[in-house]
């Protein structure tokens, strides 16, 4: 049976949400970001006529659309509505897998034979504006990238069926930038040698583009040629991440706890970016000598940053640990946490602050976490025992 995949996302989803604030942000220009130094977390389709786009410094995005509000970001809210938009997909589609804060895909395959498959998913998209006041686009095919690039061509507010037999014709004469898999290096490596269209790529042999981009050559070359067998998998929010460290010695030594608790965070904080996860509360767990356990916690604006979540952890322990008894475990846990990236969550940090992060999870990724750390964590801990971080909650 061929497969039925729709893939909906909601049109510039943070603008959209602060114009369901404030009516008269419809229209004109909106920038959702922070600080005359920040960065552009999103903008609507009247920026982006100027030149605007995501991750553009605020500065550079003035001076292209000068008239152009700047809105701080309210990813509570963010994260709020998107919850409701899943809980509405979720109550009438067979199959649903949550992609990002603003993106789902849906497996209605079958669907046809009770209800037409592009009907049906057209009724679902005028619910979710009915009921949420988003505007959402989709597009119906027969995969998940297909149906990706659809929804991308059909913005905004689009909707898209490509079928089967017109899968190659739809793809050829876009440009290879709109694989998803396809990001500023691979498109500047393919591009010097004259690939910039989907056709010319999906022609190409696959051994050779094996050769140029590694492993991921034959993916790519799938992709390009509308081939892609990955599922639809179930939507399951994951609910936390921890990590813990049980000592061989109890010790009170206040400097080696800290930098511990410091160390912990960043790394947790870097599994959030990887795993594009932002947290909204910050739990420090103590236990002493005698066994006694405590734990405290604080909300903060959703975040994956490392150097945020470490005040509020420092701080924490410094209110927790009040009773100059010796500790035999530390553990440090991030709850609450909700589909994002740090480029679109830094409302309040430099464009700086955004690039060293980058750079750093670019080392960490590439020659390993430990190869570059925060210099208050580098502080070894004495026969640690690291615990596993727990599975995640349902």
């Amino acid at each position: 049976m061929e497969r039925a995949i729709v893939h909906m996302d909601l049109d510039t989803f943070f603008v959209s949400c602060e114009r369901l604030k404030n009516s008269e942000l419809y229209g004109s220009p909106v920038i959702i970001g922070g600080g005359d130094r920040g960065v552009v977390a999103s903008c609507s389709y009247e920026a982006r006529y100027y030149g605007v786009r995501s991750a553009m410094p605020i500065k550079m995005a003035l001076r292209l659309c000068p008239e152009a509000k700047v809105i701080k970001g309210d990813m509570e809210m963010y994260s709020q509505l998107s919850h409701t938009v899943t809980e509405i997909i979720e109550e009438q589609s067979p199959v649903v897998e949550k992609a990002s804060i603003d993106e789902h895909y849906l497996d209605i395959t079958g669907m046809d034979r009770f209800f037409g498959a592009y009907r049906w998913t057209e009724e679902l998209a005028q619910r979710v504006t009915k009921e949420t006041g988003l505007p959402i686009s989709f597009a119906l095919s027969v995969n998940k990238t297909v149906a990706k690039i659809g929804t991308g061509e059909a913005k905004p507010i689009g909707r898209k069926q490509i079928e089967a037999n017109n899968v190659r014709p739809f793809l050829n004469p876009l440009s290879i930038r709109k694989i998803p898999m396809v990001g500023d290096s691979t498109f500047q490596l393919l591009s010097r040698i004259g690939i910039r269209q989907i056709h010319t790529l999906a022609d190409m042999p696959v051994e050779v583009l094996q050769q140029m981009i590694g492993k991921n050559g034959l993916d790519l070359w799938k992709k390009a040629n509308g081939i892609d067998s990955n599922p639809v998998q179930p939507y399951s929010e994951r609910k936390s991440i921890s990590t813990e460290n049980t000592f061989s010695t109890d010790t009170i030594d206040l400097v080696k706890l800290r930098s511990i608790i410091g160390s912990m965070v960043e790394k947790l904080a870097y599994q959030l970016r990887t795993e594009q996860w932002l947290t909204s509360t910050v739990v420090i767990k103590l236990r002493y000598a005698n066994f006694d356990t405590e734990t405290r916690q604080c909300r903060v604006a959703y975040t994956s940053a490392d150097h945020t979540l470490s005040c509020c952890a420092l701080e924490l322990f410094d209110k927790l640990y009040n009773r100059r008894m010796r500790i035999r475990l530390i553990g440090v846990r991030f709850t609450n946490l909700v589909r994002g990236s740090l480029q679109i969550n830094l409302f309040e940090d430099t464009q700086e602050m955004v690039a060293l992060y980058q750079a750093m999870d670019q080392i960490k990724t590439r020659f390993g976490y430990d190869k570059v750390n925060r210099a208050g964590g580098v502080k070894k801990l004495e026969n640690p025992k690291y615990s596993k971080q727990e599975n995640p909650e349902h």
